[in-house]
């Protein structure tokens, strides 16, 4: 039976928290060879990376499974988290404000019913999307580029 169209493997992120400590997250890939592998899903911790970024991601003698090292080549998704009040379900004002975002041209994966994570394509400007959350009061944050990308002068 062929893999076409299916992840082949997970690729572990290690996420430094706020406090020092250390949060591993898995994400889905394609196994391209020679350590490379694409991303197919969005990135609910991990910063700096989207849904279909490829990434060097070598066996960690440690973890025994690829370990992210370096981001090879961007595909030009960008990715925003937002965090919902109301849980998100069909005919809630979050799953509106959801729905908004596809219009424009995005796409969301959940975490959880009040946590999700959108990527931007590249055709979708990501001042508009900004613009459209902070419009609609939302918590959220840059997750690719992360905040300290787009704003080195802030930190």
């Amino acid at each position: 039976m062929s893999n076409a169209g299916r992840p082949t493997g997970k690729v572990l992120f290690r996420v430094v928290g706020e406090e020092g400590s250390v949060n591993v997250e898995t994400l889905w890939a394609f196994d391209l060879g020679q350590d490379r592998y694409r991303l197919d899903n969005m990135p609910f911790y991990a910063y700096s990376v989207s849904l279909g970024d490829v990434v060097l991601a070598p066996i960690d003698p440690a973890e025994q499974q690829p370990t992210f090292t370096a981001v090879v080549e961007k595909c030009g998704n960008r990715t925003v988290r937002i965090f919902f009040d109301e849980p998100v379900a069909n005919g809630s004002n979050s799953m509106v404000l959801l729905e908004g975002l596809v219009d424009m041209g995005c796409e969301y994966e959940g975490a959880t019913s009040r946590y999700f994570a959108v990527t931007i394509p590249p055709r979708v400007e990501l001042a508009a999307v900004r613009d459209y959350l902070v419009e609609n009061a939302l918590t959220w944050e840059h997750a690719d580029p992360s905040y300290s990308e787009l704003y080195p002068n802030d930190a």
